[in-house]
């Protein structure tokens, strides 16, 4: 059983000399999966706690939406977006990065064909965010899960260049190049801070895109899993919901240390 980050949040931020570098996922980590993702609004309680922590550590939101849907549902200026699972970054002072854009086109053709396939299919709806599509099928009946599964695989080996990943209810096409969450967080690591080696990173995250960023971060910092259930995951401690990560969030502001701003 993994442990729960409440019971040893004081362990978690106990590294010696090292400033915490926040990473946090949005949906089902800050927010409750819900849905209709267009409904899954962060609470203002989450939001005052996020800008309070914001003014003492490095945050960054990581996010499968959209990088300017996350950062308008969010809505604080101090941090770094992450959108499309980390391949469109955004922060403060000029911070910037866009992953695979050569590959925009693929992906429109991509969507064209994905929605002709799904066009059938009830419950379904696809999702077409800059560097991904998205089909989510929480709506769809039982028996059709296997139709959006077949399409989707369908649409990936006519594209090559793309790549499927299978989420909560979801099944994703991104650009299939050396990059995920877990790289995305690196690079904004060595972006904002000269020396990495002095930052005690911690990620919270719910899904398997986050994962990436567990395995990334695990020699030097800590994963935090967002579960009801024991699951397989590298991260080392877990947190039941969004309210728990609130709770989690909330004890950080009383005890970490002032770091350098973004």
């Amino acid at each position: 059983m993994i442990p729960s980050a409440l019971d040893h949040i004081d362990e978690i931020i106990a590294a010696p000399g090292k400033r915490i570098a926040l990473f946090l996922d949005y949906d089902g980590t800050l927010t409750p999966i819900v849905s209709h993702p267009e409904k899954a609004s962060l609470s203002d309680s989450a939001r005052m706690v996020l800008r309070a922590l914001a003014s003492k550590v490095p945050i960054a939101v990581l996010s499968g939406r959209d990088l300017d849907d996350i950062r308008h549902r969010v809505d604080i200026g101090r941090i770094v977006y992450a959108g499309s699972h980390g391949f469109d970054i955004a922060g403060p002072r000029g911070l910037r990065k866009q992953v695979a854009t050569e590959l925009v086109p693929i992906i429109d053709a991509a969507e064209k064909e994905l929605n002709e396939k799904l066009a059938g299919v009830r419950g379904v709806m696809l999702e077409r965010k800059r560097f991904s599509i998205a089909a989510h099928y929480r709506q769809a009946h039982e028996s059709d899960t296997i139709k959006v599964q077949r399409a989707a695989n369908e649409v990936e080996a006519h594209y090559c260049k793309l790549r499927l990943l299978p989420g909560k209810k979801v099944y994703e096409l991104q650009p299939d190049v050396h990059w995920d969450k877990g790289r995305a967080v690196v690079w904004i690591l060595e972006s904002l801070v000269q020396d990495r080696r002095g930052v005690f990173p911690i990620y919270i995250g719910d899904d398997l895109t986050d994962e990436d960023a567990f395995h990334a971060i695990r020699e030097r910092g800590i994963g935090i899993v967002v579960s009801e259930q024991p699951c397989w995951t590298a991260a080392r401690y877990m947190l039941r919901d969004p309210a728990e990560v609130e709770r989690f969030l909330r004890e950080l502001v009383t005890r970490v240390r002032a770091g350098a701003d973004l």
